[in-house]
């Protein structure tokens, strides 16, 4: 058999792959993954996934249809059935009349900023990016030839924007804002006054704001909250990933305004044909009064862990001055124990066996301080978990 091996040079590689920084938790991850090759039993802290299995209505939905054989591409748009599930679901969950036609499915929460960053943003553009936030969205940006600029945001706010900081940062290059409720990396929401108050001197300046609310139905001190409550103008991010349970499946959608809506589907046709269609056709079962019933008891379920790993991480020296009220995520400020995060990190992972994310994977607003600690293990590991810690940090 021949081998394969690549024999010309493919010319220079594009700026915006050149610029893109890899997750540094991967560092730790491969790791991580020696350590358990091994034999070493490692609690994995670091990662945005529950434990829990896709729930069973869902799997039933998948499966029914799958055996009808008949998997072809939807529209771009995705399903009408499940774009109409979705508005129904705002309507009975949010009490917020949302039109089928503004619904976009995509391929993940990941295509819905896509394609809202494709719609929006022109070469030079700046996006105002609240800093510590979720990596990809700054790269998202720079893809599209915009400048994403850095918004530092402080525990004493929420690690959540102020309309003060906003009008500091704006410019006349500014496109838009991205704004996370509840938030990745700490689990934080905004309140609704100040979500409306940004949103109103935005659009005043006839700009852009992208909600991202896919960890929507995570809340544990309140009922959630959706931007489309008070802005029929935002552009919103949800996604089947988190709340649902249905992480590889790829699923999300985009709430996008009429006068975006064509341009958004020439995008979708172009850069996805459509989303997955039996991904879809088991989101419809995704709203079920059976489904929503096993989601609601795991969100408590998340609520006790959190409440668990907040106190067990006090104990131990870390200091937590924003607390997460959602998500899945407690954001740890470590100063007291270590100088920088990473080596922290890398200490816990080797000494411990406990993996963690952290802080210059979020941003530059003071990374060093920082560990993001995932509560997607049951109690019992979290427990061991704590104790590992103990002992390796006395």
């Amino acid at each position: 058999m021949t081998e394969y091996t690549a024999s010309f040079a493919a010319g220079p590689i594009a700026r915006r792959a050149l610029e893109i920084e890899p997750f540094h938790v991967m560092e730790l991850l491969a790791r991580a993954q020696a350590l358990e090759a091994a034999g070493r039993d490692i609690i994995h802290m670091e990662v945005g996934e529950p434990d829990f299995p896709t729930p069973a209505p869902v799997i039933a939905a998948a499966q029914a249809f799958l055996a009808g054989g008949q998997v072809r591409y939807t529209p771009a748009l995705g399903l009408p059935a499940l774009r109409e599930a979705i508005a129904q679901h705002y309507a009975a969950r949010f009490g917020v009349a949302v039109n089928a036609r503004n619904i976009i499915v995509t391929a993940g929460a990941s295509g819905a900023l896509l394609l809202a960053l494709a719609a929006l943003t022109e070469p030079g553009d700046e996006w105002l990016i609240p800093d510590p936030g979720y990596p990809c969205n700054r790269y998202f940006v720079r893809a599209f030839e915009g400048h994403a600029k850095p918004l530092p945001v402080y525990a004493a706010d929420n690690f959540q924007p102020t309309l003060p900081q906003v009008q500091a940062a704006w410019t006349p290059k500014t496109r838009g804002i991205m704004i996370a409720s509840p938030s990745n990396p700490t689990g934080t929401t905004i309140s609704r006054g100040t979500l409306e108050a940004v949103s109103r001197y935005v659009k005043a300046r006839n700009a852009a704001i992208i909600v991202d609310e896919i960890y929507q139905g995570l809340c544990y001190d309140g009922e959630p909250q959706t931007a489309l409550s008070d802005n029929g103008d935002a552009f919103v991010i949800n996604s089947f990933s988190k709340y649902f349970g249905m992480t590889g499946w790829r699923l999300g959608w985009l709430v996008a305004p009429d006068a975006y809506l064509r341009e958004i589907e020439k995008l979708a046709q172009h850069f996805f044909i459509s989303p997955s269609t039996p991904a879809q056709h088991a989101a419809l079962a995704a709203f079920a009064p059976e489904t929503t019933a096993i989601l609601e008891e795991r969100r408590t379920e998340l609520g006790q862990r959190r409440n668990k790993l907040i106190e067990g991480l006090r104990a131990l020296g870390f200091a937590i001055p924003a607390e997460p009220s959602g998500a899945f995520y407690v954001y740890a400020d470590c100063s007291r124990l270590a100088a920088d995060s990473f080596e922290l990190a890398h200490r816990l992972l080797d000494q411990a066996g406990v993996a963690s994310t952290p802080g210059r994977d979020f941003g530059m607003q003071a990374p060093e301080r920082w560990l993001r600690f995932a509560y997607t293990v049951n109690e019992s590991r979290i427990a061991v978990a704590l104790e590992r810690m103990r002992r390796a940090l006395t």
